[in-house]
């Protein structure tokens, strides 16, 4: 499941606050207003290429939170406005720039949130203001939450394709999507239970912020599933339909004529010149590391698909990022070394992937926590490898609305015979030792499906001795055989400390370490200029793709616009998650992984 598999989407929607109505403050002389504006994506970990300057439209969640609360303490601040251009908004966002606002509005000022339009994402942010304000002409809709699940048994054996997957936990379901053409009891159970908390916690949070009670929330989700800005008005969603120009004098009713704005940028990092020769030839000998100068608390990002290897980072080329085992054992390795880096943080956003990979990374956080405190902050998602090296930390944190668990494995092939028959292609295998075809396109025996039952007990075993080990008192009966749990239930059920964002984290560590002053570094580190572009030149097909696509030429990309459209995202995402698990499944007959092709609308 990718970290985009949980964003929750709708058409144009709402966000709500308590209602400014009848609310004057003191005027005051030349107001200031803080201006956040928040567009496009929100990154969980800093890009790999921040040498070069970093991408305008990409700024890191910490970042976002950090300045954010910095407003709570400047005394020259009377309000924050936050406007939202086309933000993606994941429930790890909203959870944790939303609890920022909370401090803010606890120092005392105001908080208020405008935008063109809101889905359910924006209303569930702006329910951590006290104004929701809608641009004229804009539109609210908040329907609920909406998945769809494809599974593919019967298209495979149309093509002639079989699909001989085994897993071992019954609520594991990451096989199904292949293997049958309906969810199973037990899968069904699975994501009913997982789907109804993370509704349960929309509601309790709308129902808080707009003083509704289950009835009246029923009543205006019937008619908000796409509202006119008028309609939210009567309806008790939105507090003030204006336009864009005439913002300043509406917050000007509240505080006062002379109201200013302070732009806030989520970071004071100069983007490098280029209009500057020297200063671009000057990086040719720069080195992006930094060591720590003083007592450090480190962030090691653990994001996208656990993989062997090296990481790859989605945003220069496109593509999806994956958290290689080699990178990362790498930077725990450097953290480990610093004696200035006092403590751990790792955060988590991953639906897991090879079991090899998780293991090796989950020694590696045995290693630094035999030198120095190591905890877990989970964003969107610890589920299966992810959650593998979650448990390898002292503490685990997780937001209310974070998926946890899915202990247990997956693992197979996909028979690709009857596919060639099919395509009269003929298809001669030679072998070379004993188990030399296991992995051929020709159907296994029952004798080597027993075989393959046994490797994947073994891994389902080690996977979970690690969890009870890492997790005193766990009830692997209540929590493995791949359950999936939101964050406040898994905390119920031992599987994770405390209901926290990384911002929490890091309090409290500094605090359990006794920190004065000290800085935050996050790892693995920026590349330097010369792997920069050893990397980007390494790839090229894959960059040569991305800009034909741009410019219409590109046959992958004009395939990838054709899926999406004859399919719609969710079903487009959901075979190139049937692509990434083959291919998976080819170098590593077991896995770790959730069925990732789940979007929840």
């Amino acid at each position: 499941m990718s970290r985009n598999a949980w964003m929750v989407r709708a058409a144009g929607s709402a966000c709500v606050m308590l209602s400014m109505g009848g609310l004057t403050l003191p005027a005051l002389a030349d107001t200031k207003v803080a201006w956040v504006e928040i567009e496009g994506e929100i990154a969980g970990a800093p890009k790999p290429f921040s040498l070069m300057g970093e991408d305008p439209g990409v700024k890191t969640l910490r970042a976002w939170v950090d300045r954010i609360d910095a407003l709570a303490d400047r005394s020259d601040i009377e309000g924050v406005l936050i406007r939202l251009k086309d933000a993606t908004l994941d429930r790890a966002t909203i959870d944790e720039v939303g609890q920022a606002l909370d401090r803010v509005r606890e120092s005392g000022k105001k908080v208020h949130v405008y935008a063109e339009g809101y889905g359910t994402g924006e209303f569930l942010l702006g329910s951590h203001a006290d104004e929701l304000i809608l641009q004229s002409g804009g539109a609210v809709s908040l329907p609920g939450l909406y998945m769809e699940e494809m599974f593919l048994a019967d298209t495979l054996a149309w093509a002639g394709a079989k699909a001989q997957l085994v897993q071992i936990g019954d609520y594991k379901g990451a096989n199904e999507m292949m293997t049958r053409s309906a969810p199973s009891e037990a899968w069904s159970q699975n994501i009913d239970q997982l789907l109804d908390s993370m509704y349960a916690g929309m509601r309790e949070r709308i129902k808080k912020s707009r003083k509704y009670n289950d009835k009246a929330l029923d009543d205006v989700m019937r008619s908000a599933w796409m509202a006119t800005g008028e309609e939210a008005m009567e309806l008790g969603l939105i507090d003030a339909l204006v336009d864009l120009p005439d913002l300043r004098d509406h917050l000007g009713e509240a505080y006062g004529d002379g109201v200013k704005w302070d732009k806030i940028e989520a970071s004071d990092k100069p983007s490098m010149d280029f209009a500057n020769p020297f200063a671009m030839f000057s990086m040719f000998g720069a080195s992006p590391e930094r060591k720590p100068t003083r007592d450090t608390i480190a962030i090691v990002h653990v994001n996208g698909t656990i993989v062997d290897g090296d990481s790859t980072y989605g945003g220069l080329f496109g593509g999806g990022a994956s958290a290689g085992s080699r990178t990362l054992r790498n930077a725990l390795e450097k953290v480990r070394g610093e004696d200035l880096i006092k403590g751990v943080i790792v955060r988590i956003d991953s639906p897991g992937g090879s079991a090899i990979a998780s293991e090796v990374i989950w020694q590696g956080l045995r290693r630094v926590a035999e030198e120095k405190p190591v905890w877990v902050s989970v964003g969107s998602m610890a589920a299966s490898g992810g959650y593998y090296i979650a448990v390898g930390s002292d503490r685990i944190y997780v937001n209310d609305s974070s998926i946890v668990g899915s202990i247990g494995v997956v693992g197979g092939k996909i028979a690709m015979e009857g596919v060639y028959d099919t395509l009269k292609v003929h298809v001669v295998g030679r072998a070379r030792g004993p188990m030399a075809d296991m992995f051929g396109s020709a159907p296994w025996t029952e004798q080597q499906l027993a075989m393959i039952r046994d490797r994947m007990k073994t891994t389902y075993d080690l996977f979970a001795s690690r969890v009870q080990k890492g997790r005193r008192g766990i009830d692997l009966s209540k929590t493995a055989e791949g359950r999936l749990f939101t964050g406040d239930k898994a905390v119920k059920l031992k599987m994770a400390d405390e209901v926290g964002t990384l911002h929490d984290a890091i309090g409290d560590m500094a605090e359990r370490l006794s920190l004065g002053t000290y800085d935050v570094m996050d790892y693995p580190q920026p590349m330097g200029l010369e792997e920069f572009f050893e990397k980007a030149f390494g790839d090229f097909a894959s960059a040569q793709a991305s800009i034909a696509g741009a410019t219409g030429g590109d046959a992958n990309a004009m395939l990838e616009r054709f899926g999406r459209a004859a399919l719609g995202d969710s079903g487009w995402d959901a075979v190139q998650h049937a692509a990434m698990f083959r291919s998976m499944l080819e170098k590593e007959g077991v896995l770790t992984i959730v069925p990732a092709m789940i979007r929840v609308k």
